[in-house]
């Protein structure tokens, strides 16, 4: 099987010879991906001694300090007051240049999975927008303004998934940190109401593309990962796996013909820094979620204190574990 062969194995339950791997660094990745960029936007950064201030293409302002977080942390949301929200400018991915480069790119003979990262997600906009605490208050107090606002981030994907179907993508990736380390942010009857119709109208569409639909999502899930399943999730991007029953985990991702694309797990196992740790983990990963799962590195290790060394320990044990020679040719 060729790399893209082996993703699509995974996700679908359909006997591949061994995990996705998709590890950055000169490692084996079974994937290539590329993301889109909003028409006639220009980030605007500027620095105010050690600490960093940006736009984003919604017109929120961040913060972050320079030797800190990547991310950091809104500043200033979009939408203040709800009279603003009549006002809001979305970024444009009408046009066909927003995906100028992506098309470019698959367009070029491989033959690995071709992934468009298509930005975050509903939740993800949406509590930037109005900042996190307010938009929890305003799930509550302020149901319909929630749901026009729900809609207009709708509409910007949804353009965005028609750039990365005509593209030729075989999959999107979307991101949405819902999780405490306990359990949702809010509850499941309110992802049912806010969110899951609009999940299942665009992962939908991405369907008929015959895209496959991945998902991030930092945080314990479990009371509607059945409901993301139903949506048309086809792949979990989990960075802490081992805040779920696993086992549990992985009989119903088989169940439902769905795969886990993970690290070993970024918070309990790789910042221990012991190598006996981080290499049972990455065993155990493997066996108990064999045949449904793409194993990854985690892209910002200074973040979760881990060294590239304990990093390099997890993907030598992955290959190690399924027989892999680790600097061979993606699909080997």
């Amino acid at each position: 099987m060729n790399p893209r062969e082996i993703i699509l194995a995974n996700i679908e339950h359909t006997g591949p010879p061994r995990p996705g791997l998709t590890f950055d660094g000169g490692r084996i990745n079974d994937m290539l991906g590329v993301g889109v960029v909003p028409h006639g936007y220009r980030q605007k950064r500027w620095v105010d001694g050690k600490v960093e201030y940006y736009d984003d293409e919604w017109g929120n302002l961040w913060v972050r300090m320079r030797e800190g977080s990547i991310k950091g942390e809104i500043l200033k949301p979009a939408i203040e007051d709800w009279r603003q929200l009549d006002d809001l400018k979305p970024p444009d991915y009408a046009h066909p240049d927003c995906a100028a480069q992506m098309m470019a790119l698959f367009q070029q003979p491989t033959d690995k999975f071709k992934i468009a990262y298509i930005g975050g997600w509903i939740f993800d906009n949406a509590r930037y927008l109005r900042k996190m605490e307010v938009y929890f208050c305003d799930m509550a107090l302020y149901p319909e303004e929630l749901h026009r606002m729900h809609q207009i981030v709708a509409d910007v994907y949804e353009q965005k998934i028609h750039l990365a179907g005509k593209a030729g993508a075989d999959g999107i990736m979307i991101g949405e940190d819902m999780g405490t380390q306990t359990g949702l942010l809010f509850s499941r009857k309110m992802f049912r109401e806010y969110f899951k119709a609009m999940y299942t109208r665009l992962m939908g569409i991405a369907h008929d593309y015959g895209m496959k639909v991945l998902m991030h999502s930092c945080g314990q899930n479990w009371d509607i990962v059945p409901d993301l399943l139903d949506a048309g999730v086809d792949v979990f991007q989990f960075d802490q796996p081992a805040l779920y029953d696993m086992p549990k985990l992985a009989a119903l991702l088989k169940a439902r013909k769905a795969a886990l694309w993970s690290p070993v797990d970024i918070q309990k196992i790789l910042p221990t820094g012991d190598r006996a740790v981080i290499e049972a983990g990455a065993r155990q990963m493997i066996d108990i979620f064999e045949g449904g799962l793409i194993c990854k590195n985690y892209p910002d290790l200074p973040g979760i204190g881990v060294k590239e060394e304990w990093d390099d320990w997890a993907y030598h044990a992955i290959c190690d574990r399924m027989g892999i020679a680790p600097d061979a040719r993606c699909g080997e």
